[in-house]
């Protein structure tokens, strides 16, 4: 059912009712205190300093929490930011290996070329596989941690000795 309500507008009646409750909210209300002298005397220069709270016991709480948060940050800051160090046991490792591995390559290639012909030798791609061993034994040298170029190493040895024992062979 329609109600014409004071603004002479049509209403429901369960609408009639929140109309009247958003009436009653326009209701002004006065400020506890005046502010306005505050402000004046702000502008004016006249302004005491005002008080400022004292922190209680719940913030007095939260301080030595709070610096004791702070401290570990910056201790898991710096263990985080620390330089590595390649001279560390691996990398002594890896050179080590990396070493032993180009000992027992010369050594092979020392027992092949008493067999083989001279002419082996002359092969570009044998320079080649010689020149790519003696780039990574260089980069090992700048970085004796990569355990991939270990691998590299080994892969690249590996290869000149199998076509060296072809070209010997053959």
């Amino acid at each position: 059912m329609s109600d014409i309500d004071d603004d002479g507008l049509t209403t429901d009646s369960g609408e009639e009712a929140l109309l009247g409750a958003l009436r009653r909210l326009r209701a002004d209300r006065m400020p506890e205190h005046d502010l306005w002298p505050a402000i004046a005397a702000s502008i004016a220069g006249d302004a005491r300093p005002t008080r400022t709270p004292w922190p209680g016991r719940r913030s007095r709480r939260v301080v030595p929490w709070a610096i004791a948060a702070s401290c570990l940050l910056a201790l898991g800051a710096a263990w985080q930011w620390q330089p590595s160090r390649p001279a560390d046991a691996r990398a002594q490792l890896i050179t080590h290996e990396a070493q032993a591995m180009t000992r027992e390559y010369q050594g092979a290639l020392q027992v092949i070329a008493r067999s083989a012909p001279a002419s082996v030798e002359g092969d570009p791609a044998l320079h080649e596989l010689d020149d790519s061993a003696a780039q990574i034994r260089r980069a090992l040298q700048q970085d004796p941690d990569a355990r991939f170029l270990l691998d590299r190493l080994r892969r690249t040895y590996a290869m000149r000795l199998e076509l060296t024992q072809r070209a010997a062979l053959t």
